[in-house]
């Protein structure tokens, strides 16, 4: 069982790592979404939603529902452009160097503009953070790496 297992996963070269990580970099978008969709009632934003007005509550919720549609769409191009991406289309590349760019600048704002004495306390969410974030800079350097490796074969 193994071994049909192994000769699965048989990565033989470079198109090979790549092909299997951008299958895992697909699926994590959708991991990230597992996460997203626990936010709200995590972070108690119903009682902090309440002191803002009418017009900013529904905007915090807007900007909310177009960041999980971002992620959708990561995870859904990844996929069907899969081959695209291993082939080295040009616009399949932008979208991969748009969402590893992405992710790296959201690792960047982690680092250098939140405050992680503001972040919420436990190990829970010690624990959540650090995976979130291993998870980006994997969806980054698969998304970065791709672009880089494809712009040196040609």
């Amino acid at each position: 069982m193994m071994r049909l297992i192994g000769s699965m996963f048989e990565l033989r070269n470079t198109e090979d790592i790549f092909s299997l990580a951008l299958w895992l970099a697909g699926i994590g978008h959708f991991c990230v979404l597992i996460a997203s969709f626990q936010v709200p009632s995590r972070l108690h934003w119903s009682e902090d939603l309440k002191k803002l007005t009418s017009f900013n509550r529904k905007l915090m919720w807007v900007h909310g529902a177009f960041a999980v549609l971002t992620i959708i769409a990561f995870g859904i191009l990844t996929m069907g452009l899969h081959g695209e991406m291993l082939r080295g289309d040009r616009a399949a590349l932008g979208v991969a160097l748009f969402i590893g760019v992405y992710w790296a600048l959201r690792i960047a704002v982690d680092f250098f503009y939140y405050d992680h004495k503001d972040w919420p306390s436990g190990r829970g969410f010690i624990v959540g953070h650090i995976l979130l974030t291993l998870l980006f800079a994997y969806l980054a350097a698969t998304n970065l790496g791709l672009v880089i490796w494809k712009m040196c074969v040609w």
